[in-house]
């Protein structure tokens, strides 16, 4: 999975790269990817740096992170990553900088990864979990096939420090 590139329309899901320090140190400082996306690193540029380190190694098996660029494979408009891979099931996570919200970019970053998780490491379900006071998430979560299931009370603790109702949605590889 080295040289792991992955397409969608108008898209590029590609590994991260320490040169994209600068970019995710401005995405992890913008409001509403610190709100639905806390990190305590990346608050400045060595701590990015770091950031990108984690998301790149893959070698535990355990997670897959990518960036989501332009189709030249330029800066960062977002990510999409798989969490906690395990026996067939993972999670998976993902953000936009303000510039590509409204766009399509998420679902479409997320339907990608899925359908390469599905057929390359055979997993059989991801979920979806997301903030019920984000609604963009919900909308990115059906656009990406993945069905709701149901809503988890104050079960994840947000940017603000408060802990937040959640509605889990997930997808099957065997879902249509």
């Amino acid at each position: 999975m080295d040289h792991l590139e992955l397409t969608a329309p108008g898209l590029l899901l590609r590994r991260w790269r320490e040169e994209d320090a600068p970019a995710v140190l401005a995405a992890l400082r913008e409001p509403a990817i610190t709100q639905w996306n806390p990190s305590h690193s990346g608050i400045d540029l060595p701590g990015a740096r770091d950031w990108i380190r984690r998301r790149a190694d893959w070698s535990a098996g355990d997670h897959v992170s990518l960036a989501v660029t332009g189709p030249d494979g330029g800066a960062p408009l977002g990510s999409v990553s798989l969490h906690r891979i395990d026996a067939g099931d993972a999670s998976i996570g993902y953000w936009t900088v303000a510039e590509a919200r409204g766009r399509g970019v998420a679902s479409a970053a997320v339907t990608v990864l899925t359908t390469w998780a599905f057929a390359q490491l055979r997993l059989h379900r991801i979920e979806l979990c997301h903030a019920v006071a984000n609604p963009a998430s919900c909308r990115v979560a059906e656009r990406a096939g993945y069905r709701a299931e149901g809503t988890l009370r104050e079960s994840y603790r947000y940017g603000d420090g408060r802990r937040y109702d959640e509605h889990l949605h997930a997808r099957l590889a065997t879902d249509a």
